[in-house]
């Protein structure tokens, strides 16, 4: 059961709402196929091969996340579920809409992750509990995609209170843990291992030190938390007793590095298709660094064979340094070239490949080589604009070395359409 009252403090100090889609990639798909709803619904991961999204009526199966799918399939079949691959195009397009539709509420945004939003409540007039039901309305009418509202002094506590309110239907997606005599009940029955920031691996050693629950942890002692563990852990500490330790991050830090790899759809054997698959690849990571503004210093070419093979495992890689960073798609492809040799097994069947952007630099402040061929360099980086510009909606034109029949690409056998993103995909309305 939930706290017996909930808080209605007005939002004056500093106060937080972790808003969180509920089974988001199942609630896109359901946006645009009722029929879908009240049954139950799974969504795949790439080449359809593990359980990634589940709706709540597969969760009452007992069908745990990750699980692969040929394990589940006859249990899934018995209750007549629906089976998706997941569509990453559409999960983001309406990760967009929901992120513009939080940022109506306040300027004040930190997006978490594809389903997660921080929002600062402070200043909005009203109790604060009105506030996220207010969010919760505005977004389903908005989007049709349900959310889980919880509220809060910090961060973290903002977290357990939209865990709370996910498991306690009668909260109806709100919960406000502002006041405090709320706080002792609901962390006793916190584990630690799900308080945000502690984990599985922090919380084995917690443990035996008798710190089992979110309410161990706030009364213990920050200083020697600091001491035993980390700076993080005793800001967590902190942060479950109320005090402020982690801000909202409006904006975002820049990359450290950008990796784009994909399972093959089916054992890649011969370095041409090998070649299609990392040019492929890498046309997606050059595109992802333009788009951040930002060149890169190095590229690493990888592939791996299939762990669980009877084949010995085998997971070559290959880094190629740039003289002077670059953002350029041919140069990149050039490098690449000269790396795939080394990383090539002809007797390897490859189920896994990518590349891998690093030591990455503002494209503003890139330092050009003494002996750069300018003309060359401006030429490319006009060609990639002009590029981008035609691909911004629907990639149109790409690079001869990506393969045209491309057998290696990753299978989606059970995809839905680009509802929001392709012209010839709009729903219709009969």
């Amino acid at each position: 059961m939930g706290c017996g009252n909930q808080c209605h403090s007005s939002v004056i100090g500093p106060l937080f709402a972790l808003v969180d889609c509920n089974n988001f990639y199942v609630s896109c798909e359901r946006v645009f196929n009722p029929k879908l709803h009240r049954r139950p619904v799974v969504v795949l991961s790439n080449n359809d091969g593990c359980v990634v999204a589940r709706s709540e009526e597969v969760k009452a199966l007992g069908i745990p996340m990750g699980i692969p799918y040929f394990r589940v399939r006859e249990l899934l079949e018995d209750h007549q579920a629906a089976v998706l691959s997941s569509n990453y195009t559409l999960y983001a397009d309406m990760s967009d809409r929901v992120m513009q539709t939080l940022a109506t509420f306040t300027p004040s945004l930190e997006i978490y992750s594809i389903d997660e939003a921080f929002l600062s409540l402070q200043g909005l007039s009203g109790a604060s509990s009105d506030v996220g039901r207010r969010i919760r309305r505005t977004v389903l009418q908005w989007t049709g995609i349900p959310v889980s509202v919880g509220i809060a002094p910090t961060k973290t506590l903002a977290k357990i209170a939209n865990h709370w309110a996910k498991n306690h239907a009668d909260l109806e997606g709100v919960f406000d843990l502002s006041r405090t005599e709320c706080l002792p009940s609901i962390l006793e029955q916190i584990d630690v291992e799900k308080v945000w920031g502690i984990g599985r691996r922090l919380s084995e050693k917690l443990r035996p030190l008798g710190i089992r629950t979110a309410l161990h942890l706030a009364q213990a002692d920050a200083g020697w938390i600091q001491k035993r563990f980390s700076v993080s852990a005793a800001r967590t500490v902190l942060e479950l007793r109320g005090q402020v330790c982690f801000r909202l991050e409006e904006s975002p830090e820049a990359n450290q590095n950008i990796m784009v790899s994909r399972s093959f759809g089916q054992p890649v054997r011969t370095l041409e298709h090998l070649q299609e698959a990392v040019s492929s690849y890498l046309s997606r990571a050059a595109e992802k660094l333009r788009q951040q503004k930002l060149c890169a210093q190095i590229l690493t070419v990888f592939a791996r064979n299939s762990p669980f093979g009877s084949a010995p495992f085998c997971a070559p890689s290959a880094s190629f340094i740039f003289e002077t960073a670059t953002q350029s798609t041919l140069e990149m492809m050039k490098a690449a070239q000269t790396l795939l040799p080394r990383v090539y097994r002809p007797n390897v069947a490859f189920h896994k490949a990518g590349v891998l952007l690093s030591g990455l630099v503002p494209a503003d402040k890139v330092q050009p080589n003494l002996f750069d061929n300018l003309p060359v360099r401006r030429r490319d980086s006009r060609l990639m604009q002009v590029l981008d510009r035609l691909n911004a909606a629907k990639k149109q034109v790409f690079f001869a070395s990506e393969g045209i029949r491309q057998p290696w690409r990753t299978i989606f056998r059970c995809k839905s359409p680009a509802f929001t993103t392709r012209w010839s995909d709009l729903p219709i309305v009969s």
